[in-house]
């Protein structure tokens, strides 16, 4: 590697490993951030890099969805990355810096990228591999179910998250007979303020889904190799054509693993997305870092976490470090409902409601002490919004303020930050 004008000059090229919102991201970035030698987007996937959210939501609802390309083809093109669609990366070389392909290819790289997501966890049980068991992580698994959506009568959802509850709720929408198993006490629990909890159990209930809490499922049975029914662990069988499994997913750590980096929950990386090799960046699902806000090391799993480290991880590989510090944000649209989520409640004492949650239109402010640390928005976008500037200006309203909706709390925006 040469240096020049103050930037590195790398002469073998970048290679991205990863299709999704963070591996299109990383190469977009790093062509926006100037570079102009090899760039390589390698993805397992045959289709281009595609919006995900969609997957549970409309594409499953309309037989004649079609994915949504996150950018065209014809921007790879001008942008002169090389897409390298259907090819699987199987190892990492790093003294002769050179990933090993699914075709026994070696590619060599100045920088690499790995930004290879995550993959549904599917419980060790009975019947989890029958036909009409299934999970949602990528197209493929979207196909899958949309074409045996249309066909099933009996639809039982494992794990009340975010993914479960999507799906769930565009079942009902195609007047599918609707059961949700979650393990836990309430729905979406680690993520998620009990009044939101509360809430859409009573919407997920009222569109007519049988949601049933803390029941585990015991197993699943089969009939001639196909799922026929799902029983919880206290054996009450669940009659279901089609299962679908959505109880979180687990990185995929298994290429940085083989190369020797550090795996913590994911690929260990500092603040500007490098690993325990400053030639191999990391990001998104896979990734764990060390939080600014938390003192702690976490791992997180959305669209506009993958999206910005890829950011931060291109200004880092092209000698203009800057410290990830973004506000995290998150959203989930079940039926006509948008979910909104921005910061973290993990380290919350306290907690205000501001709006009537009888109304479906109201917000949930966490705080650690004094300090605004997380907001649950439900149908609210404005306090999201508004959250999102607070929080990424280190502004606490108090909670009162934020209780009371007379306040305007657009107004503290502009005031410099407390204490």
């Amino acid at each position: 590697m040469e240096e020049g004008a103050g930037r590195p000059v790398f002469e073998k090229g970048i290679i991205v490993v990863g299709g999704g919102h963070g591996g299109s991201q990383a190469a977009a970035s790093l062509r926006a951030e100037g570079y102009e030698g090899g760039l390589t987007l390698v993805t397992a996937e045959p289709d281009i890099p595609y919006q995900r959210p969609p997957l549970s939501k409309a594409f499953l609802k309309e037989a004649d969805h079609n994915l949504l390309p996150l950018r065209p083809e014809a921007f790879y093109e001008k942008n002169d990355i090389t897409l390298m669609l259907e090819t699987e990366a199987t190892g990492i070389d790093r003294q002769a810096q050179t990933l090993g392909l699914s075709d026994g290819s070696a590619l060599p790289f100045d920088r690499l990228v790995l930004a290879p997501g995550s993959r549904a966890r599917m419980p060790g049980i009975e019947g989890i591999d029958l036909d009409g068991v299934l999970a949602l992580r990528n197209a493929k698994d979207a196909r899958a179910i949309r074409d045996r959506l249309y066909a099933a009568n009996d639809v039982v959802v494992v794990g009340g998250g975010f993914i479960g509850l999507e799906i769930a709720a565009t079942a009902r929408l195609l007047g599918k007979t609707v059961t949700v198993l979650e393990a836990a006490e309430r729905l979406m629990g680690r993520v998620v303020a009990p009044e939101i909890s509360a809430h859409f159990l009573a919407l997920h209930r009222g569109w007519g889904s049988d949601i049933r809490l803390a029941t585990p499922v015991g197993r699943i049975v089969g009939d001639s190799g196909h799922v026929v029914s799902v029983e919880t662990a206290a054996g009450d069988p669940i009659p279901a054509d089609l299962a679908i499994i959505g109880i979180g997913v687990i990185p995929n750590v298994e290429l940085g693993k083989s190369a020797g980096l550090t795996i913590d929950n994911g690929i260990l990386v500092d603040d500007v997305m490098a690993t325990s090799v400053p030639e191999i960046f990391a990001l998104g699902d896979c990734a764990t870092f060390d939080h600014w806000s938390l003192g702690r090391r976490i791992r997180l799993e959305s669209v506009q976490n993958a999206v910005d480290q890829a950011k931060c991880a291109a200004r880092a590989i092209l000698g203009k470090p800057e410290p990830f510090r973004e506000v995290p944000w998150f959203w989930s649209d079940q039926g006509d409902v948008k979910l909104q989520m921005v910061g973290l409640p993990f380290n919350a004492t306290r907690s205000v409601t501001r709006g009537a949650p009888d109304s479906g239109i109201f917000s949930v402010f966490h705080f650690d002490g004094d300090r605004l640390v997380a907001i649950d928005s439900v149908n609210r976008a404005a306090d999201h919004m508004v959250g999102r500037r607070l929080l990424g200006a280190s502004q606490s309203p108090s909670p009162e303020s934020c209780a009371d909706e007379s306040f305007d709390l657009k107004s503290l925006i502009a005031r410099p930050p407390r204490g």
